[in-house]
C-alpha cells in the first residue's frame, strides 16, 4: 500500500469508527456488528503501526470508545475508565501473555478471569461508605451523571456493608467501584413483549435496553426496567491496600456487591483458555448476555508497573467468543446511500433468530465483498452476530443456490436521485453531491456546525423537519427560510424564530476558509481550507484551479487536489454556489493580522472543550499571533490551553511542567476577554 492509499484509508476508517462510536455510545443505535467494528478498528491499528506518522490526532485508537449525551451533567471519574483491547484469535492472547511476562521478566504469572458482560460500564463513587455519585464511562475521563437512575437498581448498595473490620476500614475515604449495568434475558424478553403489544419499537438486544434505561431523564422508567449490576473493580483510596485482583473481589463481596461466581484466579494463560472454553459451553444457559472473558493480571503492583496506553490497560484484555452463526436465505439485496454518497449493498434476509435476536438484514459492505463471497438473491447463507444489530454474511452455501441466480451489481445510477455512480477505490459513489437527498441531511448538519457556518439553532431535529416539509432542497435554501416557514416547525416560538433568523443572517459573510470547510469537500478539513483561502483569497479562483495548480501549494497533495477539482467540476454544485451568492452569502478572505505577535515563540496545544471559541477558531487566532499549534504534548510545547474534559494531554503537560491555562486566560492573553 502506498502512503497516499494509507492516508486515504486511515481517513476513511477514522470517520467510520467515529460515526459508529457515536451511534453505539450516544444514540444506543449501533449500525454494524461488533465483529465488523473490531475488524475496522484493528485495520486502523495495523495501518497506524505501519505508517506511524500518518496517525491523526483525533484517531479513535487514542481514545476510549464512548460518548457524552446532552441532558446529563458531566462529571469526572475518580480515575480514567479505559476500554479493553478485544482479542479474537488464540494466538493474540498468547502474544498478550508473552508480552506481559517479557516486560516483567518472569517465567509465569497468575491471571484473574471473569465473564465479559454485554452491558453498560458504570462508575459508582462512595464517600466514607455512602453512595454519592454514579456515572457512565463517557469518554473515559468524564461521564454522564446518572446517580438518581442508578439509585433505582437494587444491586447497587447505597451504603457499603461492613461485616468485617477490614471492609469497614477500606470503606473510608473515596472509593470508586466499577461494574456493568445489565438486563437479564428474561426481563429483556418481557420488556420487548410489552413494547410490541403497545405498538412501540422493541430493543435490538439487552445491552441497548440497559443503556436506554440508564440514560432516562425519567428515573421511574429506569426503575421499571429491573436492571442488575455486577461489580468487578475498585479504584480510589482503597486501591493502595489491595495486593491482588482477588483481594479486590473479596472487598467488593464484603461491601455487598454482586460478583459473578465463576470468576477466579488461574495459574497461567493455558488455564485462561480452559476457562474461556468452559464459559463458552455454558453461554446459552446463562441468564444474561456475555460475549467473551476478561483476562487481568492478578498482582496489582505489576499492573501499575505495566501502566496504561492512551485508551486501554497493558495488563488486561478481552478474549471474545466467536461470533454466533446461523443459516438463512437472502430474499433481496437493497442499496443504501450514505451521507458521503457511498452506496452500500445490504442483504434482506429471511428473518432468523441469531443468538436470541431476530435479524432480517446483513451488511455486504461493498461490491468487492459481494463479489468475493459471491452473494446472490435467493442464496442460502451463514450470518453471524455478537450482540449486534446488523450482522454480516459469513459465507454462501453454494449447494443450496437456486437455479438461475444472477450475480449482483451495484447500480450505475443512484437509487435515490438517479445521478451517475462512479467507482472510487473499493466504493461506488453517487456523483450528485449536495443535490442528492440521501446525502443532503448530513451535508446540512455539517454546513451549519460551529466550526463551519456556525448557524446556532439548526440542530439535527430541526434539519430533519425542514427536509420532511420540503422547505429545504439544498444548503442554499437555508437562506430563503422565512419566519412563517419556521413557525410551522415543532419547538419554534417567537424568540427561537427570531434567534435563528438572526443566526442565518450573521452567516452571510463567512470567512472564506469556513465556507470551504462547510461545503464538505472530501479531504478538506479546516487546515486545508485555510491553506486554500490564504493562497487564493477568493472562491472563484479556487473553483477554476487545476489539479496541477492546487498541488503547487505547500501542504496540498494529489488526493486533496483531485478531490477539490472533482467537487467544483460538478454542475449541480456550481448551481448551488450561484444560489448561495444570489442569497447574499459572500465569503471574505481573512486579512493578515497586524500589530504585535503576542504569542511569538510559543508552541501551543489545545485540549478539552472550548466555550467561547471553536477549536479551529482558537488555533487560527494563535497562529495569527505568531504561535505554532500542535496536536501532541512534548517537551517542545510551551503552553497548553485546557478546557473541560481535558484528559491525557493535560496530565502529560503537568508531568512535564508545561504551563497550563484555561480558555478565559487565553482570551485575556490575546486581548479578547
Amino acid at each position: 500500500m502506498t502512503r497516499a492509499e494509507a492516508r486515504r484509508r486511515i481517513d476513511e476508517l477514522t470517520a467510520a469508527i467515529q460515526q459508529h462510536d457515536h451511534r453505539y455510545y450516544v444514540l444506543d443505535q449501533p449500525a454494524v456488528s461488533d465483529a465488523e467494528y473490531d475488524r475496522l478498528f484493528r485495520e486502523l491499528q495495523a495501518l497506524e503501526a505501519e505508517f506511524a506518522d500518518l496517525r491523526r490526532p483525533d484517531s479513535p485508537t487514542l481514545r476510549v470508545g464512548g460518548g457524552l449525551r446532552e441532558g446529563f451533567r458531566k462529571v469526572p471519574h475518580v480515575a480514567p475508565m479505559g476500554s479493553l483491547d478485544s482479542l479474537m484469535e488464540r494466538e493474540e492472547l498468547v502474544e498478550f501473555d508473552e508480552r506481559i511476562r517479557r516486560a516483567l521478566d518472569v517465567e509465569s504469572v497468575e491471571y484473574r478471569v471473569e465473564p465479559k458482560f454485554d452491558g453498560l460500564s458504570i462508575e459508582l463513587v462512595y464517600e466514607d461508605g455512602v453512595f454519592v455519585r454514579g456515572s457512565t464511562r463517557g469518554n473515559g475521563e468524564i461521564g454522564e451523571d446518572v446517580t438518581e437512575n442508578l439509585r433505582t437498581i437494587r444491586a447497587v448498595p447505597l451504603r457499603l456493608a461492613s461485616s468485617d473490620k477490614g471492609a469497614a476500614a477500606a470503606a473510608k475515604g473515596t472509593a470508586s467501584v466499577r461494574g456493568e449495568a445489565l438486563m437479564r434475558l428474561a426481563d429483556f424478553e418481557a420488556l420487548n413483549k410489552r413494547l410490541v403489544e403497545a405498538g412501540d419499537e422493541p430493543f435490538a438486544n439487552p445491552r441497548n435496553a440497559a443503556a436506554g434505561a440508564i440514560r432516562q431523564l425519567d428515573v421511574s422508567i429506569t426503575a421499571s426496567r429491573r436492571l442488575g449490576f455486577f461489580a468487578y473493580e475498585v479504584k480510589g483510596d482503597p486501591d493502595a491496600a489491595l495486593r491482588t485482583q482477588s483481594d479486590a473481589a473479596a472487598l467488593l463481596a464484603a461491601w455487598g456487591f454482586h460478583l459473578d461466581a465463576s470468576a477466579k484466579t488461574v495459574p497461567g494463560i493455558d488455564a485462561a483458555f480452559d476457562y474461556h472454553a468452559q464459559l463458552a459451553d455454558r453461554r446459552n444457559d446463562l441468564p444474561f448476555e456475555i460475549d467473551g472473558i476478561v483476562v487481568k493480571l492478578e498482582r496489582r503492583d505489576w499492573q501499575r508497573g505495566l501502566g496504561e496506553r492512551s485508551r486501554s490497560p497493558r495488563w488486561a484484555a478481552a478474549y471474545k467468543f466467536p461470533p454466533r452463526v446461523e443459516v438463512t436465505k437472502v430474499l433481496d439485496i437493497a442499496v443504501q446511500v450514505g451521507r458521503t454518497g457511498k452506496l452500500t449493498p445490504v442483504a434482506l434476509l429471511q428473518p432468523v433468530n441469531v443468538g436470541g435476536v431476530t435479524v432480517s438484514r446483513a451488511t455486504l459492505h461493498n461490491q468487492d465483498e459481494v463479489d468475493r463471497k459471491d452473494v446472490r438473491i435467493g442464496d442460502t447463507v451463514r450470518v453471524r452476530r455478537a450482540g449486534d444489530v446488523i450482522p454480516e454474511v459469513v459465507e454462501v452455501l453454494p449447494d443450496e443456490r437456486p437455479r438461475g441466480a444472477k450475480r449482483f451489481e451495484l447500480p450505475s445510477r443512484c437509487p435515490v436521485c438517479h445521478a451517475k455512480v462512479e467507482r472510487e477505490g473499493a466504493y461506488h459513489v453517487c456523483t450528485n453531491g449536495l443535490a442528492c437527498p440521501a446525502q443532503l441531511e448530513g451535508h446540512l448538519q455539517h454546513f451549519v456546525s460551529r466550526g463551519a457556518m456556525d448557524i446556532a439553532g439548526l440542530g439535527e431535529k430541526t434539519i430533519h423537519q425542514l427536509l420532511e416539509q420540503k422547505l429545504v432542497r439544498d444548503i442554499a435554501d437555508l437562506y430563503a427560510l422565512t419566519p412563517i416557514d419556521l413557525a410551522g416547525l415543532e419547538g419554534f416560538a417567537e424568540k427561537s424564530i427570531e434567534n435563528l433568523v438572526q443566526a442565518i443572517e450573521n452567516s452571510r459573510k463567512p470567512r472564506l476558509d469556513r465556507l470551504l470547510y462547510a461545503l464538505g469537500i472530501e479531504h478538506v478539513g479546516d487546515t486545508v481550507a485555510r491553506l486554500l483561502a490564504d493562497h487564493y483569497g477568493g472562491l472563484d479562483p479556487i473553483v477554476a484551479a487545476s489539479e496541477e495548480e492546487l498541488q503547487a501549494i505547500k501542504g496540498i497533495g494529489p488526493e486533496v487536489a483531485a478531490s477539490v477539482t472533482h467537487f467544483f467540476a460538478n454542475k449541480r454544485t456550481l448551481e448551488v454556489l450561484d444560489r448561495l451568492a444570489a442569497a447574499g452569502v459572500k465569503p471574505v478572505a481573512e486579512k493578515k493580522a497586524k500589530g504585535p505577535q503576542l504569542l511569538a515563540g510559543e508552541t501551543i496545544v489545545f485540549t478539552g472543550s472550548l466555550e467561547a471559541l471553536s477549536r479551529p477558531e482558537a488555533q487560527r487566532k494563535a497562529e495569527q499571533l505568531g504561535a505554532k499549534v500542535t496536536g501532541s504534548v512534548s517537551r517542545k510545547v510551551t503552553l497548553v490551553v485546557a478546557g473541560p474534559g481535558a484528559g491525557t494531554k493535560l496530565a502529560e503537560a503537568e508531568k512535564l511542567g508545561i504551563a497550563v491555562i484555561d480558555e478565559h486566560a487565553f482570551l485575556e492573553r490575546i486581548g479578547e476577554r
